[in-house]
């Protein structure tokens, strides 16, 4: 085992989670080696992507390219939701193919949530596809995804940052958790307009008492995931977190990909000392006796 490994928890947050690819830049140019890797919601689709070999350039130039105005268009067949998956599907069949957890690079794990039997589930085998199509199935935004007995929605609801599922698949390395979300305390910032429609129309919209009421809910669900969001980290205690500046992007911004990738690297470059020391060989040790502790 290399003091330069560790396992990452990417967590959820729309557009800012192009932040995860600045994340992931430096990690690799400071020689850290990603052992695990796992992810909520749109961190689901960075972990996936890196987990099948992409690079975080790789990753980059590929979101850059995405046509966002094409990306939520709905289908008839599509389930309860504001806003269909079917770009969305079609551009991650395009990248990951048929894929399976088995098949990926290193281990890789994607979190959501059933509402059939109200618990989290961490994805560690089967259908890379699937799982992260029931990561990303925001509620109200996006219909619930049917796999198998489950009907998944957002990861998020229950998970924001997946540090749990990124220490099972690799238990005796040290685990750096990407929280996309502000602590509770800190400034809110909007989820951006429902509907993928110019500008113009969305300030339109944004008049109407529907969308009005629709934004207090997107509002008291924020505060609520914030909430859960600290309650985890606190829970699970991530041996690093890094906590990019993302608080003015809203959740399906259109965002400049390079700019808030580079809020990722600024967030993970202000780390590396914690980095070192819980990648050194006196953290080791700690971690090995109280895993001891734990059999």
């Amino acid at each position: 085992m290399s003091a330069m490994e560790i396992t990452l928890a990417l967590g959820g947050g729309g557009s800012r989670g192009a932040a995860h690819i600045g994340v992931l830049r430096v990690l690799e140019r400071e020689g850290y080696r990603i052992q695990g890797i796992a992810g909520t919601s749109v961190g689901s689709i960075i972990a996936s992507l890196y987990a099948a070999g992409f690079t975080p350039d790789e990753i980059e130039s590929r979101i850059t390219s995405i046509d966002f105005t094409r990306l939520y268009g709905r289908l008839l067949s599509d389930g309860p939701g504001l806003l269909g998956v079917s770009g969305i599907q079609s551009w991650l069949q395009s990248h990951l193919g048929e894929r399976t957890f088995a098949s990926l690079r290193i281990p890789c794990a994607v979190v959501a949530v059933d509402l059939v039997t109200r618990r989290e589930i961490t994805f560690r085998e089967g259908g890379v596809l699937d799982a992260i199509l029931g990561s990303i199935a925001v509620p109200g935004f996006f219909p619930p995804h049917h796999y198998g007995e489950y009907e998944l929605i957002d990861g998020g609801i229950l998970d924001p940052v997946p540090v749990r599922a990124a220490r099972s698949l690799a238990i005796k390395l040290p685990t750096v958790a990407v929280a996309l979300s502000s602590p509770p305390e800190g400034p809110y910032s909007s989820w951006g307009a429902p509907l993928p429609v110019p500008q113009v129309i969305a300030h339109g919209l944004t008049r109407f008492r529907i969308t009005q009421a629709f934004g207090i809910f997107l509002g008291a669900v924020d505060i609520g995931q914030r909430s859960i969001a600290a309650l985890r980290l606190d829970t699970d205690r991530p041996d690093i977190i890094i906590r990019p500046d993302v608080a003015g992007v809203a959740f399906l911004d259109a965002v400049d990909v390079k700019e808030v990738a580079h809020r990722g690297e600024v967030a993970t470059t202000k780390v590396l000392s914690e980095l070192k020391h819980a990648t050194s060989w006196q953290a080791r040790l700690v971690r090995r006796w109280n895993l001891r502790g734990l059999q």
